[in-house]
């Protein structure tokens, strides 16, 4: 099972975890039994030189694979960043709190999802928002803007 996940090209550097390591690609079992053009046009005189001329390159594979692996990254993050619609609310604004946050209620299969409506009570640039009762005492910690939803009275 290691053998074919060292062997295996990955998606974000489209190179081996083994080229990566020792410079050059592996040869499988199966190369071996059945000849193939790599093994044909084997020739043992030149072998070691072209192993000394992988061993000094793969540095430069490594990092190659590194820039390749960042790119990769960063397409995700503008692919994930284009369609993520930030959340902010306004002052005396009504919201719900997720249930699953704040654990006030039993969050079993058939209970309440949400609860609420809470009164935003203050704003900060940070996505935390502190919320008040309707009555209007407030509670006691803050609440991302992830956990809140605007609510339709």
């Amino acid at each position: 099972m290691l053998w074919a996940h060292r062997t295996i090209p990955k998606g974000a550097t489209n190179e081996t975890p083994f080229s990566l390591v020792y410079g050059s690609e592996a040869v499988i079992p199966a190369e071996i039994n059945i000849p193939t053009i790599r093994i044909a046009s084997f020739d043992e005189s030149s072998n070691s030189v072209e192993l000394c001329e992988n061993i000094n390159l793969v540095e430069e594979r490594r990092e190659m694979a590194a820039i390749k692996e960042e790119i990769n990254k960063q397409t995700i993050a503008s692919y994930y960043n284009k369609r993520v619609q930030p959340l902010s609310f306004q002052l005396d604004d009504l919201v719900r709190r997720k249930n699953e946050a704040s654990r006030a209620e039993d969050t079993d299969k058939l209970g309440p999802k949400w609860e609420g409506p809470y009164k935003v009570i203050g704003v900060s640039d940070t996505g935390a928002y502190p919320l008040a009762n309707l009555d209007g005492r407030a509670i006691k910690r803050t609440w991302h803007a992830q956990t809140l939803k605007l609510c339709c009275i």
